[in-house]
Formats: C-alpha cells, sequence, structure tokens
C-alpha cells in the first residue's frame, strides 16, 4: 500500500482516479479546493509553502508521501482569460514538481493534455493520423502552451535528479458515463469533433492509466497519449479521415471504430488497455 498523494482529486477526472486508487488498497490523500473522496486537505496550489507543507507531512494526518498524482488545473482553454489559465496552471505545475523535490519523491504522473498535439485539428491538421507522441508539440492556446512548458519543466526535473520518474499523461477529451447520451448525435456531420480527431477518453479508463503510469518507475520524464480505443463517432475511422483529412497520410491499417489519438505507446510501455466504450452505455 502505498500513500498517494492526488492534486485535484475532487474534479471530473481526479474523482474518478481517487476511487480506482482506493479500490486497489492505496491511501490516497487528495488535494483540492473543493471537497471529496479520500482524505481531504485544501490547498491553494499557487502558494508554494502550502505545497511543500502537504507533500511532506501534515500533522494528526501523515508523516510523508510516497508518489504524486498531479490533475489540479483549470481544465481547457476559454474558461478564464489566457492569461489567468496561463498564470494559475503552470505556477501551481511547478509548485507540485518543486515540492515534490524537496520532500524526496521520486515517483510524479501528471495531466498533459491532448492540446499539445496540436488542437484544434480543423485550422491546422496534424501532419499523419493517428496522431502520437512522435512529432514535436504545437500549442495553439495559453492552455496548450502551459502543458507544453510543464513537459519541458519534467525533462529538466529528471535531469537534475536521475533517479526521478516524471509521466506525463495527454488525457483526451474526459468523459463520464452520463456525457455519452450526447454521442449519437455527432454523427450528424463529422467536422463537430474533428477538433480532436474524434477522441474522448472514459475517466475511468483515464484512472486506469494514472494507476499503471505510477507502477512504471522508470527513471526520466516521459509522455504519452491517452484515450478510449475508439472514436465518438459510429462511421469508420478510415472513412472519417478520408472525408475531413483528405491529404494527410494514414500511418496502419486501422480497425473498424480504431482512435486516431494513438495509444499505441501507452499500451506497449504502460500496459494500458482501454476497457469502457461508450458504445455499450447508450
Amino acid at each position: 500500500m502505498a500513500r498517494i498523494a492526488v492534486t485535484g482529486g475532487s474534479g471530473k477526472l481526479g474523482r474518478a482516479v481517487v476511487q480506482d486508487l482506493l479500490a486497489h488498497d492505496h491511501q490516497v490523500v487528495n488535494l483540492d479546493a473543493a471537497p471529496g473522496d479520500g482524505s481531504f486537505i485544501k490547498i491553494d496550489l499557487t502558494d508554494f509553502g502550502q505545497v511543500v507543507g502537504a507533500l511532506t507531512a501534515v500533522d494528526e494526518r501523515y508523516d510523508g508521501i510516497d508518489a504524486v498524482v498531479h490533475l489540479a488545473a483549470i481544465p481547457a482553454p476559454g474558461l478564464r482569460p489566457n492569461a489567468a489559465i496561463f498564470h494559475n496552471n503552470v505556477p501551481a505545475t511547478y509548485n507540485v514538481f518543486e515540492a515534490a523535490r524537496v520532500a524526496g519523491i521520486k515517483k510524479v504522473v501528471w495531466a498533459s493534455s491532448e492540446t499539445v498535439l496540436g488542437l484544434p485539428f480543423g485550422s491546422t491538421p496534424p501532419p499523419y493520423l493517428p496522431a502520437d507522441e512522435d512529432y514535436p508539440a504545437r500549442p495553439n492556446s495559453a492552455y496548450s502552451l502551459g502543458k507544453h512548458l510543464e513537459e519541458q519543466m519534467a525533462a529538466q526535473f529528471c535531469r537534475w535528479d536521475p533517479a526521478l520518474s516524471m509521466t506525463g499523461l495527454r488525457f483526451s477529451n474526459v468523459m463520464d458515463p452520463a456525457d455519452y447520451a450526447a454521442f449519437p448525435s455527432y454523427d450528424a456531420d463529422p467536422h463537430l469533433r474533428s477538433w480532436n480527431a474524434w477522441g474522448y477518453i472514459d475517466a475511468r479508463d483515464g484512472a486506469q492509466a494514472v494507476r499503471k503510469a505510477l507502477a512504471h518507475t522508470t527513471p526520466g520524464a516521459d509522455v504519452f497519449v491517452i484515450a478510449n480505443a475508439d472514436t465518438v463517432m459510429t462511421r469508420s475511422s478510415a472513412e472519417l479521415a478520408a472525408e475531413v483529412f483528405p491529404d494527410l497520410p494514414i500511418t496502419k491499417e486501422l480497425g473498424e471504430h480504431e482512435t486516431l489519438l494513438s495509444i499505441d505507446k501507452a499500451r506497449r510501455v504502460l500496459g494500458y488497455e482501454p476497457e469502457f466504450s461508450w458504445r455499450t452505455q447508450v
């Protein structure tokens, strides 16, 4: 059993992550501004002193943390003015990374984003499909720029400490089962969801990816695209790509509804395998 701090554990993905870790016999400290599951501690992640305190010891609660999962952030572009998103997310992530280093924590998993792949794809398509981790980041918003810089920060933290293992998960659009009722409506216009190549991630599969990433303790920084195995559409992936992105190279033979946000690396390295699909729940 490990004691794992989860920032943002009361959010949409965070709730699933906390529940999954508890179900697998971990102790969870939920660091968030809003109450939630696990052992909850209210925190302002933009205050470095609070973050150091939370990752070292809290009187009468615990005397150390074994690993950190950093999910807390303003979760998407457009929710706040650009500078407000950047000034919240990037300093908070620095504080978590640096506080973990101060506390001697050697495993950090954090939420990067599909947006670093170049979203929205409607105006600037990726160089090929399925989109993967092999081409350079292409941030197109203040939110995405922040996520890209967080990935660069992680690489430098691992250079400073060769024993540190940091895993960035480029999550696709997070969905709960209640969200799936809207999916059939996307079929009317394939352009509606082409902005992320029709990708999504069930929060429960996102939680599985976090758990698998925590078990991946190879030193160094690495990033993985995390999406579900299928798309949000009933039309075939090959048909969608041919209609909306006719000039893009397709780098592999596609299954009927195979995701166009490649999870091949996450499958190979982390052992990640999506278990849920909207098709079984609508």
